[in-house]
């Protein structure tokens, strides 16, 4: 990080502070504070919608599991388009009927007001450890790239955002999301474009997803069958991804307060619907854009050498052992030899494709599978090895992306791609807080503490 990504950093954090600022302006009661006087349209639902779903450890995590699996974990979300019809039809009326504030009035009404009390107790609980993780996590990630203290980064992670949350409420959640997210997509649309501009000369986009493709990388939909029938073990196939996806976003999307909030802003039903609807569409290819992020990734890697983990403490840690360090600079060289026939391969196999010479491709493809699995054992031996100098966790998944940013990137947008992990954070974290403190007020506060409280004075 030099001054120009500093620059860059604070200036997007600390404009996005002033915007939610500027946007706080509303009425403080009820509606106004939490549900923005019921008056957004349907493209700032889906984009509120859409901000508080994708956290950073989605920015952060994705184009390393497309890297380390391919793309097969967009299946994950086949089921959403259905949940959001069913959605539509069922929780959507019913919520704007009864003008509740939070999804667990319903319970009171349909039930009794113990049942209230115990789902709103059980979302703060579950609601707020998760909120925890989605600071801490990529803060984590942070700090054992760039040597950041944590506890700073958890503070600007978790706590400046709580300036214009506060404040505004709803509405300023909202308009933030959408400002963040046109950030987001943007830094990430120069991002893979970077990642093949970065490609050796030749290598096009068309040659680097034919890399990844003819390496396992763009297996996009899969059906769970291998040679021995179904495999129940495997997590990510077009039916876990329509069948759990489906049950997993319903419960998501139709119960917790912090989706359930987002749409009860909208003016109205049809709004509401539309706003859910748009994100059951929009969803699969964002997704698949992120992912096809870490696909072009792992093509890039085919061309340049890749560290031995991308964590890079984990290396420092390991090179600094004692007794492992032999083992580990024994490793090192081992890599990189197998590391130089990979680019060797690599090259001649995007000249085979240009060339049009089949027979050639398929045989330096075969190739590169070798040797890519002879790299990938020789990151287990690190791990291991890793795992008994620090015992800290060794998946370096979640450090694909950012390794590559602070890297290869030039600056000024390698500053605006770690502004976007704060913004992505601060998305979903904004639309926790804004949902934590409804259920406070609405299901303990104003029913227990505060009866006499005028709160829509």
């Amino acid at each position: 990080m030099n001054g120009t990504d500093w620059l860059v950093l604070s200036i997007t954090l600390i404009g996005i502070v002033l915007y939610g600022l500027y946007r706080s302006r509303t009425t403080k009661n009820l509606d106004g504070y939490f549900l923005s006087n019921r008056s957004m349209p349907w493209y700032l639902v889906l984009l509120s919608i859409m901000g508080t779903q994708a956290s950073a450890v989605t920015f952060l995590s994705a184009p390393g599991q497309a890297y380390s699996d391919g793309m097969r974990f967009v299946q994950y979300y086949f089921g959403l388009p259905l949940a959001m019809v069913v959605i539509c039809i069922t929780f959507v009326p019913i919520f704007n009927r009864l003008k509740v504030y939070t999804a667990y009035e319903f319970l009171e009404n349909r039930f009794d007001a113990k049942t209230r009390t115990l789902t709103s107790f059980l979302f703060l609980l579950q609601r707020g450890l998760s909120t925890g993780i989605s600071i801490y996590a990529p803060s984590l990630i942070l700090s054992a790239l760039f040597g950041w203290d944590i506890f700073w980064l958890n503070i600007i992670m978790g706590g400046v955002l709580i300036i214009y949350t506060v404040t505004g409420g709803a509405k300023a959640v909202a308009y933030t999301q959408q400002l963040q997210l046109i950030i987001i997509f943007g830094a990430m649309f120069l991002a893979g474009y970077f990642v093949v501009k970065l490609m050796p000369p030749g290598v096009g986009f068309a040659d680097a997803l034919h890399v990844g493709g003819k390496l396992g990388k763009l297996n996009v939909i899969t059906s769970g069958v291998n040679e021995s029938g179904f495999n129940w073990n495997d997590r990510y196939n077009m039916w876990s991804g329509i069948i759990g996806g489906f049950f997993l976003a319903l419960s998501y999307f139709g119960t917790d307060q912090s989706q359930v909030g987002r749409y009860l802003t909208a003016q109205n039903n049809r709004e509401s619907r539309l706003g859910l609807l748009m994100n059951g569409i929009v969803k699969i290819p964002m997704q698949f854009f992120i992912l096809l992020i870490g696909v072009l990734v792992f093509s890039f890697y085919q061309f340049q050498a890749a560290p031995l983990s991308f964590n890079s403490s984990l290396v420092s840690d390991a090179q600094a052992s004692t007794l492992y360090k032999d083992s580990v600079s024994l490793l090192q060289t081992r890599y990189d030899s197998i590391n130089a026939l990979k680019q060797q391969k690599a090259i001649l196999f995007t000249d085979a494709i240009n060339k049009q010479q089949p027979a050639v491709e398929q045989q330096l493809s075969s190739e590169l599978k070798s040797l890519n699995a002879a790299s990938e054992g020789l990151r287990s031996e690190f791990k291991s090895i890793s795992q008994k100098v620090s015992g800290k966790d060794v998946n370096d998944t979640n450090y694909v992306f950012l390794s590559f940013v602070k890297t290869y990137l030039p600056s000024g947008l390698r500053g605006l791609l770690i502004a976007i992990i704060f913004l992505a954070a601060w998305g979903s974290i904004a639309a926790a807080l804004n949902s934590l403190a409804a259920s406070s007020v609405v299901d303990f506060h104003q029913r227990i503490v505060g009866k006499e409280r005028p709160y829509d004075e």
